[in-house]
């Protein structure tokens, strides 16, 4: 009974550590600018330590670096903790399916919040067409290829060298503040646009548009983890797959192999019917505890977050005279 209690309650807990991540990443964008308005005003503001947590948001630069990792054996020492995080959320993806975009990504967060919002003002989510569906949602795959094929497969040894080594690569986490704090009307009119869609459509840039996204799907697929259904016990009430925000057929799969599937777990929360749906590796026949997932997720980021502080792999290289010299050049910038 306490089990069935605390599987109704999965989405509850999602919502926490959602929010509770939004939070702290707010926190460090707060902590993050400050650190440049210290350069910016000359010193008259004071100093505060830069959060090398920052360069989260820095995800192709950390597809460069990780692919000079391979190659050369050598972390990428100017923006190190862009390597970690990123490793960390494949791996992530590797053992518990895209949860990242469900659980802890931002953008994710208030994605799901937007499409909440539209769906209490307008009564209802809008769908596309399954045809166009098919269609738009290649485009993130698209897009992805296209960051695989300049970087994963154009790019030299030489080349990684030479790019991790620019003033840009060095001041891309300020460019990245600069995108929000100085944004041009035509990112304005993007962002309005994409807004208005995801209120309209569930997770509208997350299911057409995030290359992020769309490479997470790509190793979650071949995880060991995945939501799987008793089909002797299954009643076929539908609930599962009118529940998921990835429009899966949940009802209609023994276990779901998409790489759409982002482990929200609300399909499992949604079913009426005790352990008829979890999130278990294969060959597993007893029901796994509902509390596991969740701490799977939280665990695998903490872990990978604290290995690469412990290893020396987390702050910058960069100085405080380094930063002088870059913030004031950041504008200038441009390659």
């Amino acid at each position: 009974m306490a089990e069935a209690k605390y599987r109704g309650r999965v989405g509850t807990v999602r919502l926490f550590v959602q929010w509770g991540f939004l939070v702290w990443v707010i926190f460090i964008g707060i902590r993050f600018g400050m650190f440049v308005r210290h350069f910016e005003s000359g010193g008259a503001f004071p100093f505060v330590a830069r959060p090398p947590g920052v360069e989260g948001f820095l995800p192709i630069g950390a597809l460069t670096s990780f692919k000079y990792w391979l190659v050369s054996g050598e972390f990428d020492p100017m923006h190190p903790a862009a390597l970690v995080i990123f490793l960390t959320i494949v791996f992530m993806s590797l053992i518990a399916r895209k949860s990242f975009c469900s659980w802890l990504c931002p953008v994710g967060t208030l994605s799901e919040a937007a499409w909440k919002l539209g769906k209490r003002f307008f009564g209802r989510n809008f769908q596309i067409w399954s045809w166009l569906d098919m269609i738009l949602r290649g485009l993130k795959y698209l897009l992805l290829l296209f960051f695989v094929k300049i970087i994963l497969i154009d790019m030299t040894a030489t080349a990684l060298a030479e790019f991790l080594a620019a003033p840009y690569w060095a001041a891309s986490d300020i460019k990245m503040l600069r995108f929000f704090t100085h944004m041009s009307m035509t990112t304005v009119v993007i962002l309005g646009i994409l807004t208005g869609l995801s209120l309209l459509y569930k997770n509208f840039w997350c299911r057409y548009l995030c290359p992020y996204g769309a490479f997470l799907g790509l190793v979650s697929f071949i995880g060991p983890l995945k939501v799987r259904r008793n089909t002797d016990q299954c009643t076929g009430c539908q609930r599962c797959s009118a529940a998921c925000p990835s429009r899966l057929p949940v009802h209609t799969s023994e276990a779901i192999s998409s790489p759409e599937c982002t482990g929200c777990l609300t399909c499992v929360e949604n079913c009426p019917e005790p352990n008829v749906l979890q999130m278990s590796p294969p060959l597993r026949k007893q029901a796994m505890p509902a509390w596991f997932f969740p701490c799977l997720v939280i665990i695998t980021f903490a872990v990978g977050i604290g290995a690469g502080m412990i290893s020396g792999h987390w702050n910058s290289v960069l100085t405080y005279a380094d930063y002088q010299r870059l913030i004031a050049l950041a504008p200038q910038l441009s390659h």
